[in-house]
């Protein structure tokens, strides 16, 4: 019968096939754990900088060291970073990961200040990993479409969420020392090499016809040996070249290359970075600064510690950013400004009740909270989905590690 339960849900299930038509389950479960795994241990650094510094370190020595770095490496490394192949990146940011978690993990608990600066230097180990990792696995995306996007965006998402929950969960559910947890976690980007080199599809392959035709090849040495064949067809024709002027033709192709990507990375400040730029900048000032600050009298909310407020805001917040970072097959936003201003007024409304208390309602709070997540996600997924669609093949890879910064 039209209308009833049955045909309503066939109709729903229609809907739900025609949005996923033509995804590939091995390159969506694959870039779904690379967002996971790279931001994962983001979340589980920030959620154990109590236990890393102890009561009488600003945790912010701890977000210092886990932000600049990958902020330096997303700035710096789209330049060159095309000169590594995929598979050894993804060798470099395991091997990081992994040593920065192990000195954070094996660091003896005490409280001094060398002790403390070692773990902020195995802190900066995996910040490195995370920053290059976000810009190469973005890169990555233009080789297999909307749905590597999309998956990476849910994943990342999802660190935020699964990250605060193992480290809390190990610590305070199941009584395991933060030492042992974290020494357990140290092994999880070993997730990412089984991703890459057992679940992606690596070489080139056929997607639907009305997608892609066929899959570029990556992370591997073709396109090099293909430069090579060329380049020593025109030596056997134009002669032997003397070591100082291939030398200096090598610095001047360095040289062109760096403009040519600076001239690529000024054309996508304004439309890309500064709508990105001003949601980071509102998102960190909120969840950092001014979150913590607002609190309500313990008889009107459902807790009976204060320190309850804030972890509950962040859980609610990730939880908006999931759902947003999840939502790019459902929802695409094209003008990124608009829910980057909303984010800022969230910002400025936040800020202006923890100086004046003129929220009457703890709840409202939490939906605000929820609210800025879900803009956040919104325009980082929508931000790069933007980019996929509007910037030209040639440059697009180049721009999406870029403007991840």
């Amino acid at each position: 019968m039209p209308g009833s339960p049955a045909s309503s849900w066939a109709v729903y299930r229609a809907r739900l096939k025609a949005v996923f038509h033509g995804a590939d389950p091995r390159v969506c479960a694959a870039f779904w754990l690379f967002g996971l795994i790279n931001n994962v241990l983001y979340v589980i650094i920030l959620s154990s900088a109590l236990d890393l510094v102890g009561p009488n370190v600003p945790k912010g020595v701890v977000l210092l060291a886990d932000v600049i770095p990958s902020f330096l490496t997303k700035l710096c490394a789209p330049y060159f970073i095309h000169k590594i192949p995929y598979n050894v990146r993804i060798l470099i940011f395991v091997a990081l990961s992994a040593c920065g978690m192990l000195i954070i993990a094996l660091t003896p608990q005490l409280q001094d200040s060398r002790t403390i600066a070692i773990k902020m230097c195995g802190v900066m180990l995996a910040s490195l990993s995370s920053g290059g990792g976000e810009l190469s696995f973005l890169g990555l995306t233009h080789y297999y479409g909307h749905f590597a996007l999309a998956a990476w965006g849910s994943g990342t998402g999802g660190a935020g969420l699964i990250g605060a929950g193992a480290y809390a969960i190990a610590t305070n559910t199941l009584q395991i020392s933060p030492r042992t947890s974290l020494l357990a976690f140290s092994f999880l980007p070993l997730i990412m090499v089984f991703s890459f080199f057992v679940i992606l599809p690596l070489g080139p392959l056929r997607a639907g016809a009305e997608r892609h035709g066929e899959y570029e090849p990556v992370g591997s040495g073709e396109r090099d040996e293909e430069v090579d064949e060329e380049t020593s067809h025109e030596r056997e024709h134009e002669g032997l070249l003397s070591s100082s002027s291939t030398s200096g033709k090598s610095v001047t192709g360095a040289m062109n290359s760096f403009r040519a990507n600076l001239h690529r990375a000024r054309g996508l400040f304004f439309p890309y970075m500064l709508p990105l730029l001003l949601v980071y900048i509102a998102e960190y000032t909120i969840n950092q600064g001014v979150a913590p600050t607002l609190l309500f009298p313990l008889s009107s909310s459902p807790f009976t510690e204060y320190r309850s407020f804030y972890s509950t805001y962040n859980a609610i917040y990730q939880v908006g950013v999931f759902i947003s970072r999840s939502s790019t097959p459902f929802i695409r936003i094209h003008h990124l400004y608009i829910p980057s201003f909303l984010q800022v007024a969230n910002l400025l409304l936040l800020t202006l009740h923890a100086m004046f208390d003129f929220i009457p309602s703890y709840y409202i709070v939490c939906v605000v909270i929820f609210w800025e997540g879900l803009l956040g996600g919104l325009v980082y997924v929508s931000t790069f989905a933007e980019i996929t669609d509007n910037v030209p093949k040639e440059d697009r890879e180049f721009s999406l590690g870029a403007t991840s910064r």
